[in-house]
């Protein structure tokens, strides 16, 4: 998969030759999350650029960790699938997250935020059982970003779909999130409740009652949050 080699029969370093090349386990992690095609993968790690993308794409192909599936008579790639030896990776990818959580410093986590991962993230695991049998929409506003990140829209189609948007939709809102991107990302991450932050003043929301009170629920947390940091 590259041109070093670490010349060792071990299967940690054979292992390592194929999945150490930078971004590999992040879009790893994607594919594992359930992104499937090109700009799925693409708002997953927005700090990739296609060209690595596409690259690293080509060579998980190659390791037979991935295959294409086309549309019958189209020559475009439709989607991007994991083989059995990608699918077996599932552990491996979950176990470097619950390390990364329980170990790594928050502050080092939480100098790199990113407002569109977040959002994706969010929007791929939001719980759509507390929300309402109909179009619901959930306005987020980061009023300390730049005008181009500072909104955001979750979408609950009728059918239970999640869209992430944005640009205004224009759907009426049922509502409105006012957080900081940094209290928004600790409540992901299961550093921080819906509560905690609301009773700080970090947190408000206007609108829909029974949303506001639910969403700790229907937010869905990073499927890393259910391991504690280690003890200080």
């Amino acid at each position: 998969m590259t041109n070093a080699s670490y010349k060792q029969f071990c299967p940690v370093a054979m292992a390592a030759e194929i999945l150490c090349t930078r971004w590999t386990i992040v879009l790893l992690r994607e594919f594992i999350a359930g992104s499937t095609r090109f700009n799925e993968l693409r708002r997953g790690v927005p700090r990739m650029s296609p060209a690595l993308l596409s690259k690293r794409l080509r060579e998980l192909e190659a390791a037979g960790l991935l295959k294409r599936e086309r549309l019958p008579g189209s020559p475009e790639v439709d989607a991007y699938r994991l083989t059995q030896a990608g699918r077996d990776l599932s552990p491996v990818i979950e176990a470097i997250g619950m390390w990364g959580q329980k170990w790594v410093e928050t502050e080092p986590s939480l100098s790199n935020l990113d407002p569109e991962l977040l959002m994706w993230d969010m929007r791929r695991n939001l719980d759509t059982d507390p929300v309402p049998d109909r179009r619901t929409v959930i306005e987020f506003l980061y009023s300390e970003l730049p005008p181009s990140q500072r909104k955001w829209w979750l979408i609950v189609e009728p059918d239970r779909s999640v869209d992430l948007c944005h640009v205004d939709p224009g759907f009426d809102v049922d509502l409105y999130v006012h957080v900081d991107l940094r209290t928004m990302t600790e409540i992901w991450m299961g550093l921080k409740t819906v509560a905690r932050a609301t009773d700080e003043g970090k947190l408000s929301m206007v609108g829909h009652t029974s949303l506001a009170d639910s969403m700790q629920s229907w937010l869905g947390l990073s499927p890393f949050a259910q391991q504690p940091k280690r003890a200080s």
